[in-house]
């Protein structure tokens, strides 16, 4: 029997990585440290610490807000601005064949970060879902957080060839 390790999934399902506050908040200031890729004027994009593929990005509102029915116009145009040029990037960089983009609306419906309402962006391509993930419900990534982050950043700040 094989065995792959990833440690740095340890912090995620032990409960360890939950820091007092709320995560997406204390991200949204950051750059390098929270994984954040870009801004707009009223939301924010970032990594996921603990990515279904690649590229796996967030996007959420600079607002600590859970309720979708509250966003105002404005921060729900941004929000999907900010979707959409992490879309681009993905595309420019990572040339996925698809994408997942959707919310977990409360922890019921799956959300691990209920009270800060954020949008997923996950890159696709075909046959990502294979035996490792169906039979042995593991993931497996080319690359490591710090360099996509570096790369989506570049691609994302038009410092990209």
């Amino acid at each position: 029997m094989q065995r792959l390790f990833a440690p740095w999934r340890y912090a995620y399902v032990s409960g360890a990585s939950a820091a007092p506050g709320c995560v997406l908040c204390q991200a949204a200031g950051g750059e390098s440290e929270t994984l954040t890729l870009c801004h707009g004027a009223r939301a924010f994009a970032l990594l996921n610490r603990f990515p279904y593929t690649s590229g796996h990005a967030m996007v959420a509102p600079f607002e600590h807000v859970a309720d979708f029915t509250a966003l105002d116009p404005a921060t729900m145009a941004d929000l999907m601005e900010v979707a959409q040029r992490v879309v681009r990037g993905l595309e420019s960089l990572y040339h996925p064949h698809g994408f997942n983009l959707g919310m977990n609306l409360g922890e019921s419906a799956g959300a691990g970060i209920a009270d800060h309402l954020h949008l997923h962006i996950v890159p696709r391509w075909r046959g990502d879902t294979n035996f490792m993930t169906v039979a042995g419900e593991v993931r497996v990534l080319p690359e490591d957080l710090p360099t996509t982050w570096a790369r989506l950043r570049e691609v994302l700040d038009g410092r990209h060839d």
